[in-house]
């Protein structure tokens, strides 16, 4: 294959071998010389075999050598911030002129930082991750978790750039919130994972926040929203026990032990604790009577708040068990716990621990849905870069349309999800400034289950696509591709999988005794009137129409009195809110003034698809009682069909 060539070392060893470039048959030579030493035929053969292992090393030497070039460019972004056009154009159509021009300037700024610094941090922080010393040299226990210095660095950076503090500033008044998230957005796929205590660290505020801050809290309220790096804290968020899982009424077993000065003991084992080395965190624990008897249930649970450590950096009677070995997000310590009375204080009304911790795991969700998007963008920037650059059957990759076309389809699923995204936290900023109307409060409460459970779904499905437009490289370690796979499937795990969230849509359903069914509708037809006068846009304003026809008589059909067909039909149910909204939000963005062609296209195929999958199935028949025992058949086995 490629052409045999001598080093220039080989060419004093022998001329009759190598005549005009290529070999001379060993035999043909009846005497051989080397270095000097005249040699019988026995010898000869030794003599001969030793060279011609010499020349075939050198020449696959040579050929190595030769082909050491990188036959495949990597692929690289830019700016993050310049190179997301559909983010530049929705703050564009948003938000104020004044907003504007301020947060332009800095977010590209922040893309630099990105490209410069936090990038590079990022992977740092996925070579090098937490490791746990348990004892020192002596024997004594230290329980010492030691994180890298790129991941000590990314916390202050966090600070510097008030990735926490801009929301509770309200430079902007409720435009704060959006922007706070657009730069969680473009730092979350470069994070290295820090992404996740950040969110943590929003949501303790926010509970903070929402009890008043108190005196006793506001320490640490000012800490967690800080932007010195010296003052920001991080916070946990320890609910996840032993039995637990999203069970937490009937997992939590967790007691806290009423102290004289009225702080708290908790006694407990905590088996998941994201971001153990976090400075904070708020947990639930039952609190025990005088008789030591606790309340079980959800009644029984209420929320505390405690320092990880003490300003000598001893911890809190806590022990470190261990740390988890994840499938993802590795470069975060995330531990099992014992609380061996842990000092803490009751920062709830006892019992009401699961409605005060209800704000944090809306922020949480939300930053989990931040998450899921930059996911996306992340590995379609990539995938298009490559497309550029990588040469595949004689033409680039960009010039193959079944590839573009693949990658098309990615994009209008990220797009979607944007759009969705950006909707939320227009909505959250409103309220937390007290101008969303009741009916936006209720929009937004539906919204944020519905689009955690749904963008968790296509970021696992969108990073596995795109990896594979990679071909062979894209499963590589050290191309970090498979580093944002893996840290995107927890996304449909982390703060509640799908099926539970599906159930939490169908709660804010009954809650709202079905008002809140009636602000989607109305917010859907809402955006949809801005469409229906544009031509291009009416096979999907026609297709929307349908799919809401078809939801409003599977409502109809089903009924409130139907729990377990509901139940059946919650997961179908809570993706037909999701396509549907956000064939809406993409049709209003492609309604807009000077909306690009790509708008339109972006709406129209989103509508291709099965907008209301919940009536398909249930025209099918899928959530009946017939239905429930063909799936128990198939899944474990049985002659009953």
């Amino acid at each position: 294959m490629f052409a045999c060539r001598l080093p220039w070392w080989r060419s004093s060893v022998t001329c009759k071998s190598w005549q005009s470039g290529h070999f001379v048959p060993w035999g043909s030579c009846q005497m051989l010389t080397v270095k000097g030493v005249n040699t019988t035929v026995g010898q000869e053969q030794q003599a001969g075999m030793k060279e011609k292992q010499m020349l075939e090393d050198s020449e696959m030497h040579l050929a190595r050598r030769d082909t050491e070039a990188l036959f495949q460019e990597q692929p690289k972004t830019g700016n993050q911030y310049l190179e997301d056009t559909l983010l530049q154009s929705y703050l564009k159509t948003h938000l104020p002129l004044k907003v504007l021009e301020e947060v332009h300037h800095n977010l590209e700024r922040f893309g630099k930082r990105l490209l410069n610094e936090i990038q590079p941090l990022g992977w740092e922080c996925e070579l090098n991750p937490p490791v746990f010393r348990q004892f020192d040299a002596w024997g004594r226990r230290v329980d010492h978790i030691h994180t890298c210095l790129a991941w000590r660095r990314m916390k202050e950076i966090s600070a510097e750039e008030g990735l926490i503090a801009e929301a509770y500033e309200k430079r902007y008044s409720h435009w704060s919130r959006l922007y706070q998230a657009v730069k969680l957005y473009l730092f979350s796929s470069s994070s290295g994972g820090f992404n996740c205590p950040l969110a943590m660290t929003d949501g303790a505020a926010k509970v903070i926040e929402s009890l008043g801050i108190p005196a006793p809290l506001k320490n640490a309220f000012d800490r967690l929203t800080s932007r010195d790096p010296e003052e920001f804290w991080t916070s946990g968020q320890w609910m996840t026990e032993r039995r637990g899982g999203s069970d937490v009424a009937n997992g939590t077993e967790t007691v806290a032990r009423k102290q004289p000065d009225g702080t708290y003991r908790l006694y407990g084992f905590k088996w998941f604790t994201s971001a153990a080395d976090s400075d904070m965190a708020l947990t639930l624990a039952r609190i025990a009577d005088a008789e030591g008897q606790c309340t079980q249930g959800s009644r029984g649970l209420s929320l505390f708040f405690l320092r990880v450590r003490d300003d000598q950096g001893k911890l809190n009677n806590i022990q470190v068990q261990r740390l988890k070995d994840k499938l993802g997000t590795r470069q975060m310590a995330t531990a099992e716990l014992w609380l061996q009375g842990a000092r803490a204080e009751l920062i709830s009304a006892e019992g009401r621990g699961v409605a005060a911790i209800s704000n944090m795991l809306n922020i949480t969700r939300i930053h989990n849905v931040i998450g899921a998007v930059a996911a996306m963008r992340r590995m379609i920037s990539l995938s298009r870069d490559y497309a550029c650059k990588r040469v595949a059957f004689g033409k680039l990759l960009k010039n193959h349309p079944l590839h573009v076309q693949t990658m098309a389809r990615m994009e209008v699923q990220v797009r979607g999800a944007f759009l969705l995204l950006m909707d939320i936290v227009r909505l959250l900023g409103l309220a937390e400034t007290s101008l969303a109307s009741e009916q936006e409060q209720l929009l937004l409460r539906l919204l944020i289950p519905v689009a955690k459970l749904y963008t968790g779904k296509q970021a696992s499905a969108v990073a596995i696509e795109a990896m594979e437009s990679f071909g062979g490289q894209g499963y590589m370690e050290d191309t970090g591709l498979p580093v944002i796979l893996r840290d995107a499937l927890v996304l449909s795990i982390w703060e509640g999988t799908t099926n539970i969230l599906s159930l939490d849509v169908l709660r804010s359903l009954a809650k709202s005794q079905g008002q809140v069914m009636a602000v989607f509708l109305s917010a859907v037809k809402k955006k949809l009137e801005l469409a229906s006068g544009i031509k291009e846009l009416s096979p999907a304003t026609q297709r929307a129409q349908e799919a809401i026809g078809s939801l409003q008589q599977f409502m109809t059909t089903m009924g409130i009195g139907r729990a377990l067909s509901m139940e059946l039909a919650a997961r179908d149910f809570s993706y037909s809110l999701a396509r549907i909204y956000t064939a809406a939000l993409l049709m209003e963005h492609a309604a807009r003034p000077g909306a690009s062609p790509a708008d339109t296209v972006t709406a129209l195929r989103w509508c291709h698809q099965e907008l209301c999958p919940v009536a398909a199935e249930s025209a099918r028949g899928s959530y009946g009682d017939k239905a429930v025992l063909q799936d128990s058949a198939l899944v474990f086995g049985s002659s009953r069909l």
